[in-house]
């Protein structure tokens, strides 16, 4: 692959052709791209469940998604000069989404998301992201931030690793913060380093608690660089936000989770919320679930007063198009 140099922008492209792309961590891959620190990277990246969900899916569609594989990643991305104890530094530049995303819950008998005793059929919303908005049910927007969702570098344990659950080297992070301009720092545990990226989503709540984001294709363009024996432990990072769904501090309609389990508060803030969004907004609960992971926050708010802590969730009013309040 050829160098570009225009105007340093950007140096490489990848595609999201099958070449490019593995569903797994493994540091025995070849890299498929290899940069100096300073190169910058397009990269293209599938949807998390890989072309299994179009337009035009619906509940039974996403009923029979398969997870083995998930996650489909474009690289890995060798960097020249890192080393195990050095940290990876990526900049996140620019994300351009493809126009449309999806976000869904999937039969609860595969027992993930936070509720699927509460939700034994699939659901599913194909969001027209069109003008950079998520447009929802019953007019509701929801403003897009985008991020990856899975981000990081090869293990040093050999072998295969599922992408599913999160590592000490990234991974499955699902941080809504690392957007544009956000800096991340990702512990090299094997030479080059090994980075791959995909799973974007255009907007997600904090907890992504139906398992999905607004999954949506994508490109990112990353910019590399290392920092020398950082010996930083898990993945860091530095970033903007946004630190609310709307990207602002505004009227917020919380609800409270009480419990001696960290796990069942979250659960009881989201079920209380899925009520409200019910009986006062007149969601179906499915539509309900499928807002909370995509526009609402989970937060600790105690964790200090045994034997009980609190979790809550926080809806942004503005997101109604009866709230008087522009959303952005």
């Amino acid at each position: 692959m050829t160098k570009q140099h225009h105007g340093h922008r950007v140096d490489y492209h990848l595609s999201d052709a099958d070449h490019n792309i593995h569903n797994a961590w493994d540091n025995s891959l070849e890299p498929v791209l290899t940069v100096e620190p300073g190169d910058v990277v397009r990269f293209e990246c599938r949807d998390a469940v890989d072309g299994q969900v179009t337009v035009e899916s619906g509940p039974e569609e996403f009923s029979n998604v398969s997870f083995d594989p998930v996650h489909p990643l474009t690289g890995p991305v060798a960097v020249e000069g890192a080393e195990p104890g050095d940290a990876l530094v990526v900049e996140l530049r620019s994300f351009q989404h493809k126009g449309w995303g999806y976000t869904g819950f999937l039969p609860g008998e595969m027992g993930l998301g936070l509720l699927p005793e509460d939700f034994p059929e699939a659901g599913v919303h194909i969001w027209d992201l069109e003008d950079d908005v998520g447009h929802f049910v019953n007019g509701i927007e929801v403003p897009l931030d985008p991020f990856p969702g899975t981000i990081g570098v090869a293990p040093a344990e050999s072998g295969e690793h599922d992408t599913l659950p999160p590592r000490r080297v990234g991974g499955n992070m699902d941080v809504k913060h690392m957007t544009a301009g956000s800096t991340i720092r990702l512990p090299v545990e094997v030479d080059d380093a090994l980075f791959s990226i995909g799973d974007c989503h255009a907007a997600q709540g904090d907890g992504e608690v139906s398992v999905t984001g607004i999954e949506a294709p994508m490109f990112v363009t990353a910019r590399f660089d290392l920092q020398k024996d950082a010996e930083i432990e898990q993945p860091q990072f530095e970033t903007d936000g946004p630190f609310t769904p709307t990207g602002r501090d505004e009227r917020m309609y919380g609800t409270t989770g009480i419990d001696d389990d960290l796990m069942e508060a979250a659960r009881l803030a989201v079920r209380h919320m899925i009520d409200h969004l019910h009986e006062k907004r007149g969601l179906t609960r499915g539509e309900a679930y499928i807002l909370c992971s995509a526009a609402v926050d989970l937060k600790i708010n105690e964790i200090v007063d045994a034997p009980n802590w609190v979790v809550s969730a926080y809806l942004p009013e503005s997101i109604f198009p009866d709230s008087g309040v522009d959303t952005i």
